[in-house]
């Protein structure tokens, strides 16, 4: 088990290389000479070679790629030209707890919600609850999540007063202020998930539900519950977790939205105005730390599998 975990790791420690190695090359090619933006209209050529120099742009860009990765694996990500301070700071130290707060709140919101509804479709299988869950599952799935974010701002926000429309308080300063302000982004974000969620634990617990070892726990007069929740669900957690792992990219894009209709402090928004303001180092920096926490968290899905099924342990 520890050398397919090693295994594992080491497929994961080339994927974010090849990453690396593919974001690097498409900044290279996007339009637009940061050492202009940092320099402004009026500048001398010898003011432009001595930044540019001083940038490291003048070398290869292999050069630059060697450079550019020793100084990311050691924390000197550079300085923003715009915010005039440094990128890991401001995106390790500020941005990311932002992401990671609505991330977890979407998510954790979509498994509250998610779980239990397909349960519920499962076990009332063509019935009226089934019915609905599948529409609002099919509804959910259908809007994207920039035009639901406007509506529940609309409704909500507006028309309601029920919840603040934009802003960010920390839940570890502010615990139920911080919650309060993160209704209505975590709903928005959620939503689709939670469609995803209820489908594939509907599929998953019917097919289980039709199981011998289920007939046979009925047949031994076990409770109803316990047969569901215990023989059934025990089961389905591998697609439902693969289904998340999955879907962490999906939530990631959307947080770029919602964070920028909301107007949250996150990654999502940080890269929108990194690539408005052609800040290469910092798109850079917000692609790979997105692609870490991607990775890693398909990395754990892939751990937890000989946990989830006693039968792919190594014997």
């Amino acid at each position: 088990m520890i050398a397919q975990a090693l295994g594992k790791i080491a497929q994961s420690c080339v994927v974010l290389l090849i990453v690396s190695i593919a974001s690097f090359s498409l900044l290279k090619l996007a339009p637009g000479d940061p050492v202009l933006l940092m320099l402004g209209s009026e500048f001398s050529q010898e003011s432009y070679d001595q930044l540019r120099q001083a940038m490291g742009l003048d070398q290869p860009v292999v050069v630059q790629y060697g450079e550019w990765l020793v100084h990311f694996l050691t924390g000197e990500w550079g300085q923003s030209y715009v915010a005039r301070a440094d990128i890991f700071e401001l995106v390790v130290t500020q941005a990311l707890p932002v992401t990671l707060t609505l991330t977890a709140a979407a998510l954790t919101l979509a498994i509250v919600v998610g779980v239990p509804l397909g349960v519920l479709s499962a076990v009332k299988k063509d019935t009226g609850w089934d019915a609905a869950a599948a529409v609002f599952a099919l509804t959910g799935t259908a809007f994207p999540s920039f035009f639901l974010g406007i509506l529940l701002i609309w409704f909500l926000g507006v028309k309601v007063g029920a919840f603040p429309v934009m802003g960010f308080v920390a839940p570890w300063e502010d615990l139920w202020d911080g919650l309060y302000h993160l209704v209505l982004p975590a709903l928005t974000l959620s939503t689709f998930f939670i469609g995803m969620i209820v489908r594939v634990t509907r599929a998953a617990l019917v097919e289980v539900l039709d199981q011998p070892y289920i007939t046979a726990a009925r047949a031994r007069g076990e409770p109803e519950w316990r047969i569901v929740w215990v023989h059934g669900v025990r089961n389905i957690m591998m697609p439902v977790v693969t289904v998340l792992g999955l879907q962490l990219g999906g939530i990631l894009q959307g947080a770029v939205l919602t964070e920028t209709v909301f107007s949250l402090p996150g990654i999502g928004q940080m890269l929108t105005g990194a690539v408005l303001g052609r800040e290469y180092m910092m798109v850079q920096a917000g692609v790979m730390l997105t692609a870490v926490l991607f990775i890693a968290v398909n990395l754990l899905v892939d751990l937890s599998y000989p946990l989830l099924d006693p039968r792919l342990r190594a014997r």
